[in-house]
């Protein structure tokens, strides 16, 4: 049974009512977007983004620590994640920053176009489904399917924005079309595996709207383990501001 909450080192995620739980995949998804966008060169202290299914608000809040002028809004269609996004965003230090709105995200309509719009979305299409409503809206892609998501990514990001998502590398190819069909760069893509001896099994996006020019994508591969059962260099260098024990 998963832990009623997660201590971070200047926050803390309450989880009790969301059917998804934090993840180390999703913490290091979040630690990657926020470095990326800490470390872009301008514009970043007014940059305005959007979170797509928030569920318990760690990777808004994620990207909040480490771009403390930000402005972000969290959407969740999910009453309870969206009650507990709240409640986990009121404890932290950048309750002002954030916006939990409880809505769908297919239907909402935006004041303005945003900087930076990242997601993790539902990884199962087609796959047993649970007994327990909440859990198939976290994991089960039939309320948001890719398509759909892409589509709200090209409606409402800014030309010069950028976007980030965290992917099964199982649907690797079929990604990487549906983004060219709907005339979405990719940037960067990091390939994620358990450790050195498993295979991938996440990726990590940048991208952009296609703006009809050449673009060359960064490839990048790491390892959460090394063959000591330790963290990698890489894991601690992103995730050691957020872990406690790192």
């Amino acid at each position: 049974m998963a832990n009623s909450y997660f201590q971070f080192k200047h926050f803390i995620i309450h989880q009790d009512r969301c059917a998804m739980k934090v993840t180390t995949d999703a913490c290091l998804f979040g630690a990657w977007v926020a470095e990326e966008v800490r470390s872009q060169k301008s514009g970043v202290g007014s940059q305005h983004s959007l979170d797509i299914g928030t569920g318990t608000g760690l990777l808004a809040l994620m990207l909040a620590q480490k771009n403390p002028e930000m402005k972000i809004d969290a959407i969740e269609i999910d009453n309870d994640s969206a009650e507990q996004s709240k409640i986990n965003i009121r404890s932290s230090p950048w309750k002002e920053q954030i916006n939990i709105i409880q809505d769908d995200v297919k239907g909402f309509s935006f004041e303005k176009k945003f900087d930076l719009i990242i997601g993790n979305p539902p990884f199962y299409e087609n796959e047993i489904r649970s007994a327990t409503d909440s859990k198939n809206v976290a994991h089960h892609s039939e309320n948001l399917t890719f398509k759909e998501l892409l589509v709200i990514i090209k409606n409402n990001l800014n030309k010069t924005g950028s976007f980030f998502l965290l992917l099964p590398y199982k649907r690797n190819e079929e990604i990487k079309k549906l983004l060219k069909d709907h005339e979405l760069n990719i940037l960067k893509i990091l390939f994620v595996r358990q450790s050195t001896k498993h295979d991938y099994f996440r990726i990590m996006l940048k991208g952009k709207l296609n703006e009809r020019e050449n673009i060359e994508t960064e490839f990048n591969e790491m390892s959460i383990w090394d063959d000591s059962q330790q963290y990698t260099n890489e894991f601690v260098n992103l995730l050691k501001d957020y872990y406690l024990h790192l």
